[in-house]
């Protein structure tokens, strides 16, 4: 029996606002639960410290109404999908038991959200796996991808229009990221937030509405309605 409906999985505090901040927010909002998973404390970025980082990272789930954020603490740069991480992040899907768990996409710059995808990809299979031992029940799961940098064709969106400003102030509580005071020039601190808003907008324009979020899928929709009316 699922105690979340989501888990969405970052390598970093910050991944999931930035490519689900909206669809999370929507989701709390219609009653759904939703649990995020760090994989790291970020603590080789650029600009701040892990200590604030945690704290914002707090703050920012708040915002978007997710009372749970689990932080594993797998080694910013350092953490592949080897047994012991593997097995981690097993324990977080069978303890939440998610219906769908969502993590980067692995087309990305950053090999963080690359490793975290193929993690992710290979936790959520032997969750599944009732020989794969964690003395936990086994959990069968579905898992899409959500996207961080770049722009990538989408399998479906949803659609944030009336959550993106909630997830504008998620992302502004990453001030040691997105605006950071004494630190240094990154791709995060040059209009970071508008361009992942522009995303949101083009992809929103896709389906005519004002903003909306892309998700990837690894396997074909299963769709159980009759989408074309016909009886």
């Amino acid at each position: 029996m699922s105690k979340a409906d989501i888990l969405a999985i970052g390598a970093h505090s910050d991944d999931v606002e930035i490519g689900m901040g909206g669809t999370l927010a929507k989701w709390v909002d219609e009653g759904m639960n939703a649990v995020i998973c760090d994989l790291t404390k970020a603590e080789l970025s650029s600009n701040g410290t892990p200590e604030n980082r945690m704290n914002e990272a707090e703050h920012a789930a708040k915002i978007l109404g997710v009372k749970k954020r689990i932080n594993l603490d797998l080694g910013d740069r350092n953490f592949t999908a080897d047994n012991h991480t593997i097995e981690q992040v097993v324990k977080v899907i069978r303890d939440v038991r998610p219906k769908i768990v969502f993590c980067p996409y692995y087309e990305d710059r950053h090999p963080d959200h690359i490793h975290a995808a193929k993690l992710v990809i290979e936790a959520v299979f032997s969750a599944r796996i009732r020989k794969f031992e964690t003395g936990q029940e086994p959990h069968k799961t579905m898992l899409y991808h959500y996207m961080i940098n770049g722009i990538h064709k989408p399998d479906f969106v949803i659609d944030i229009t009336d959550f993106s400003e909630q997830k504008v102030r998620a992302l502004s509580s990453y001030k040691s990221q997105f605006t950071p005071v004494d630190g240094v020039q990154t791709p995060l601190t040059d209009d970071y937030i508008e361009t992942v808003i522009s995303r949101d907008k083009v992809f929103g324009k896709e389906v005519e509405v004002k903003m909306a979020e892309g998700f990837i899928s690894d396997k074909p929709l299963l769709i159980n309605r009759n989408i074309a009316g016909v009886k």
